[in-house]
């Protein structure tokens, strides 16, 4: 307190006139226009340069948030849009009565908590499991492209085995194209996969889109893996070539899992004696 006292006493001239100052600069403002609308307009610039930066930080740490805000809005459009995606124009609207009327797969958000790409045959896991209507067999994919397939489920978790893994084998081909192949992991690099059994006839070019051929119950047809990386020296009966992952396997978060609906019925169906 006693040195609070000093320094008013020392410097109580100069603090005199910065008062006179402001009451000074306070009349100016309130009593000419022209100076009230340049200070309005300083304030609100340095106020508004305050906020935007405020909400800059605020929304750098809310963007776990917001991704998982999105994966799950991605996941309803595409439910929505797997609903209208069959013969829409030949459907009579009016007597529909399920809502899920003409769907053939249904999605699901899910959050990669662990990932492993370093070893021959890699396993990844995630955050949904039984009690949200996961089941072995299903797909999962990301907005880039195909990650693996269940291939086991508890009550809150599932296990993924990962397209990184050699004995995964997805049916896949040239988008634009009906060729198809076997896509299968040599165990090397975690950037690349390896297409085989690709038809003799089929025509392709290094950097052609490889996508899912839909020829099982569990990928739909069109989900994207990758680009042809190189071309076989010589056309052979199972010629293989390599796929450069659209997907970073060292960078996952969120992902979808789809579910076939029609999957039982297919596998009932194939399995009939004749």
């Amino acid at each position: 307190m006693q040195q609070l006292f000093y320094f008013l006493r020392k410097f109580k001239y100069f603090l005199f006139f910065i008062f006179l100052e402001i009451i000074a600069v306070a009349l100016i403002i309130n009593n000419h226009s022209f100076h009230r609308s340049k200070f309005i307009s300083s304030t609100n610039s340095f106020t508004g340069n305050i906020s935007e930066k405020s909400a800059n930080i605020s929304e750098y740490f809310n963007l776990k948030n917001e991704n998982k805000l999105l994966a799950e809005e991605n996941n309803r459009l595409k439910n929505l849009l797997e609903t209208y995606t069959k013969d829409k124009d030949s459907i009579d609207f009016s007597a529909i009565i399920d809502s899920i009327y003409n769907q053939n797969y249904r999605y699901t958000v899910g959050k990669i908590i662990i990932n492993d790409y370093l070893s021959p045959n890699n396993f990844i896991t995630i955050n949904k499991g039984l009690k949200n209507g996961v089941q072995k067999e299903m797909a999962v994919v990301n907005s880039k492209g195909v990650i693996g397939i269940i291939d086991n489920v508890s009550n809150s978790y599932a296990r993924v085995q990962s397209i990184l893994n050699s004995k995964s084998r997805i049916n896949a081909g040239f988008k634009g194209n009906k060729h198809y192949g076997t896509l299968k992991w040599d165990g090397k690099d975690y950037t690349t996969v390896q297409l085989t059994d690709i038809p003799r006839q089929a025509q392709y070019k290094i950097g052609d889109t490889i996508v899912t051929g839909g020829k099982s119950t569990i990928f739909p047809e069109g989900i994207l893996i990758g680009t042809v990386a190189n071309l076989p020296e010589k056309v052979t009966a199972s010629n293989t070539i390599n796929v450069t992952l659209f997907n970073d396997m060292t960078n996952l978060g969120y992902v979808n899992i789809i579910a076939n609906l029609n999957k039982q019925e297919i596998k009932t169906l194939n399995s009939t004696n004749e």
